[in-house]
């Protein structure tokens, strides 16, 4: 799997017989009209396109976040937060959160864009459980309108729930209040206060143009976004896209070459990869055990098998590095990062009841040890990965089955608990709170054969959900260092998961008619092409000269 794109190698790499017909205007950076257009891989048909632009719908088209914008756009890299439709947030206790609405915003139609909106919107998702896709109300008990702000009492004291409510897409009461079903509404021609508005739609593809009263037009720079239905790697290195989210093989010989003078990539850490083991059954619940897997492997060689290099081996800590580097525990080694000790590892599995006989590792009884991974079909770069797994444990003598059920099998399993070991991931919310939260709180842990949405493995300390807690509890920076300084040693000592490798962005770019792209240099955002992060990226764009 590529990271967060739900894209498999062998899809990204087939060049597709399907392209579209794409007719970029002004290709560089205007024509008679001096129109500077910028093409984006960021959205796939199946293989054409279906008009959907209901910010609610999981099968609407990906650029409508382009155009419907949350109260602040976080980054995922590193959490922080840009105000959008809120000027910022403030957070007088530990129940409350006020955002402070933007005054001056107007509707693409021409209405004002008011606080009431987002009242509206708040509600709405209220009202239709199946729109809250972020969860908001799970956090929210009461909300109300005060002048220019919107303030809301939360069900407990819950500092990280603002980022969450920051990131819900806002409506237009005046448009939505009179459509009878929302979450099947396809929305063909949505009223935003964004940077885009539709302008053109085809099955083939579709346009964005310029929104001309946004709130901050002179920000930017793109005139018109071309979005075609098909984006095979051969569109994408020959049909001159100014920006891309894909996985090429040998990208320096690809892409790059393409157009060598402009032409560039960025990959930054997007989650991590880990094998989750199944803390419900004997020998994972063994910590020893653990360990010995954990010491077993060479994490380096994994990571250059599975992402042809573009990755670095994970640190056993949770967090996502070099993001989150200013949070390092101080007292864990090399941050975290487990070198391959296959001593020690057979000195775990001895304290766990294993031992080589034969070349074979093996029980009391003389059984040599088993063990299943299971990851999803299709997914190259994780079965590239589990192979190396695989060997590296074939040679202390533990006999590895992989099994490769199709993705919704796969998941399904992995949520009802149905696994030895499962590849997984976990982490790139921009949220530590969430981060930790989704691995190790117990409310997630449920019985097998019931599903979870989160803490796979099924871990449970007392010890862990009282750190959680106190984390959600409090607003001073230095309480909550310290709090997750412990939370990398639960990760380190515990083993909840075995980290394996960091999942990559995979953003292309090209500097032939836009400059100012995210990079590791300037690293304001990812090169995601979905979500709300594009806002960060088209409003600080400009034309090459």
């Amino acid at each position: 799997m590529r990271w967060a794109a739900a894209l498999g190698v062998a899809g990204l790499l087939a060049t597709s017989a399907c392209t579209a017909n794409v007719k970029p205007q002004g290709a560089d950076n205007g024509g008679a009209s001096g129109t500077a257009e910028l093409l984006v891989g960021g959205d796939n048909g199946s293989p054409t396109f279906v008009r959907n632009f209901n910010p609610f719908s999981p099968n609407k088209r990906n650029l409508t976040t382009y155009m419907y914008e949350p109260l602040e756009v976080v980054n995922s890299l590193d959490g922080t937060a840009t105000p959008f439709l809120a000027t910022g947030l403030s957070q007088p206790d530990a129940r409350t959160v006020v955002f402070h609405i933007r005054q001056g915003v107007q509707w693409s139609d021409g209405q004002p864009f008011t606080p009431a909106d987002v009242a509206y919107t708040f509600d709405l998702v209220k009202r239709t459980p199946a729109l809250d896709a972020l969860g908001v109300w799970q956090h929210i008990d009461s909300l109300s309108v005060s002048g220019a702000d919107v303030v809301f009492r939360l069900k407990s004291d819950d500092v990280p729930a603002a980022l969450v409510l920051a990131q819900q897409l806002i409506v237009p009461q005046h448009v939505w209040k009179d459509v009878q079903d929302p979450a099947s509404w396809t929305n063909d021609n949505p009223v935003v206060t964004g940077p885009y508005t539709l302008a053109d739609f085809t099955p083939n593809q579709y346009v964005l143009a310029k929104n001309p009263t946004y709130w901050q037009a002179g920000k930017v720079a793109a005139d018109r976004i071309v979005a075609p239905a098909a984006n095979s790697s051969l569109d994408i290195v020959s049909k001159g896209y100014d920006w891309a989210y894909t996985f090429l093989s040998d990208i320096d010989n690809t892409w790059v070459k393409a157009d060598r003078q402009h032409n560039s990539y960025w990959f930054p850490p997007g989650g991590t990869v880990a094998l989750y083991p199944n803390l419900t059954k004997a020998p994972f619940d063994n910590l020893d055990f653990r360990r010995g897997l954990s010491l077993a492997l060479d994490r380096d060689k994994i990571a250059d098998r599975a992402e042809q290099g573009y990755v670095k081996a994970a640190g056993q800590t949770g967090l996502l590095l070099p993001n989150f580097a200013s949070w390092t525990n101080p007292a864990i080694p090399a941050q975290g990062k487990v070198a391959q000790d296959t001593q020690q590892a057979l000195a775990s599995f001895a304290k766990a009841g294993y031992h080589q006989q034969d070349g074979k590792l093996v029980d009391a009884g003389g059984k040599q040890l088993t063990l299943t991974i299971t990851t999803p079909n299709g997914w190259t770069d994780w079965l590239q990965g589990v192979q190396v797994v695989q060997q590296q444990l074939s040679a202390l003598g533990i006999q590895v089955v992989l099994n490769q059920p199709q993705a919704a099998a796969y998941q399904q399993a992995m949520q009802n608990g149905d696994f030895d070991l499962v590849m997984g991931s976990f982490g790139g919310s921009g949220s530590l709170f969430q981060d930790y939260n989704n691995l190790l709180n117990s409310d997630f842990k449920k019985p097998v054969g019931t599903s979870t949405s989160a803490n796979y493995e099924r871990y449970g300390d007392p010890a862990a959900d009282t750190l959680l807690a106190e984390f959600k509890a409090t607003t001073d920076p230095a309480k909550q260092k310290e709090i997750v300084n412990r939370l990398q040693q639960v990760v380190y000592d515990q083993l909840p998961a075995i980290s394996l490798f960091y999942g990559g962005l995979w953003g292309l770019s090209s500097t032939k008619k836009f400059t100012g792209w995210p990079s590791e240099a300037n690293p304001y955002a990812s090169l995601m092409t979905w979500g709300s992060t594009p806002l960060l990226v088209v409003t600080r764009l400009q034309r090459a000269h």
